[in-house]
């Protein structure tokens, strides 16, 4: 339960990936500048133009190393995987309480109160380190009326009902987005949550963070025999990640939203540090991302204590640990699936 499983990013545009005995050498201009035992990886994420050798990636496939492709803005390409692992009667399991409406509404009753219980903290917190604002009374109204939508969800609800709950608590939570960027103010403005492409810079690096963690809640979802495609509230659509979609809400607030502001705030980003395409889209530059790639990694490491298992463990294990809790509600180990709540 407590191996952490490390993800190597590969940024550098032109980067090559080769295997050498059992470790994965990255060559830059056909120099070699990084090797690392393959036994210390748990995935490989290549960001752009970076190609992998054919031998490299059957190791990382035979040991279980997922490989992801993504394009250099953080956008979901394609995935390289092994057999996977995990008991068959788990997955069946999933399928019979997905195709249950009643059962899925309350895992994904779960997942949204995790969601909204997230979004309080990120709030409590803002208005703690910045108690003089002005805008800690806009805040504290939107915190008040989070917690009125968390009362609700002690009803049973259907699903419709539980996503209009989250859409609306959602919508609350952008709404004073602003109001936590403290420094930069000028420069970095949230219009509303936009992607596809992202229309500010706060957006590009919101869409850019929450790729990194799809991918990291797919690798959790399969390494505990998951099928990561198959939600509860994300339901069935070709190409969607749907229960690492569901997974993943807990952990919007806590670790994205949370990072980004964190970015702008310690002016660790600089606007010159993104750029305007015709489009009208934003986008930010190799050196931006490579920080942003750096912060997302440093954040993962930032040790809490899991409120479920009362457990000391870094951040980036927590969605692997709520993978396996979910398992093991859906095996009838465990009565209900525990949401990851953050204090």
């Amino acid at each position: 339960m407590k191996t952490h499983l490390n993800t190597l990013y590969v940024t550098t545009q032109g980067a090559y990936l080769r295997k050498q005995g059992d470790a994965v050498v990255v060559s830059i201009d056909r120099v070699d500048r990084l090797r690392l035992p393959l036994i210390n990886i748990g995935a490989i994420c290549c960001l752009g133009r970076v190609a992998c050798s054919p031998l490299l990636l059957g190791a990382c496939a035979q040991k279980g190393i997922a490989v992801t492709f993504m394009t250099e803005y953080g956008r979901f390409l394609a995935a390289v995987n092994g057999f996977t692992p995990g008991n068959v009667l788990l997955r069946r399991e999933q399928y019979r309480r997905a195709d249950d409406l009643c059962a899925s509404a309350a895992i994904a009753r779960a997942c949204i109160i995790g969601k909204l219980a997230n979004y309080r903290t990120v709030l409590r917190r803002a208005i703690r380190d910045h108690a003089s604002s002005q805008a800690s009374t806009r805040i504290e109204q939107v915190v008040q009326r989070i917690d009125r939508r968390l009362k609700t969800l002690a009803e049973i609800l259907t699903l419709d009902q539980l996503r209009g709950v989250e859409g609306d608590a959602t919508s609350e939570y952008f709404s004073v987005l602003n109001d936590l960027i403290v420094i930069q103010k000028n420069d970095f403005v949230f219009s509303g949550r936009n992607r596809r492409p992202p229309l500010d810079p706060v957006n590009a690096m919101l869409s850019f963070c929450y790729s990194m963690l799809t991918n990291d809640l797919r690798s959790a979802c399969e390494a505990c025999g998951l099928d990561a495609a198959v939600g509860f509230l994300h339901r069935d659509r070709p190409g969607r990640p749907g229960l690492a979609l569901d997974l993943m809400e807990e952990f919007r607030p806590v670790i994205v939203d949370r990072l980004v502001l964190s970015l702008i705030n310690r002016q660790q980003v600089r606007a010159k540090g993104f750029e305007v395409d015709p489009g009208g889209g934003v986008r930010m530059d190799e050196s931006t991302r490579k920080e942003i790639v750096a912060a997302y990694q440093k954040r993962k490491q930032e040790e809490i204590t899991h409120p479920f298992l009362g457990e000391k463990m870094t951040l980036g294990l927590v969605p692997h640990i709520q993978a396996r809790l979910l398992a093991r509600h859906l095996r009838g180990d465990s009565d209900a699936y525990p949401p990851f709540t953050w204090k």
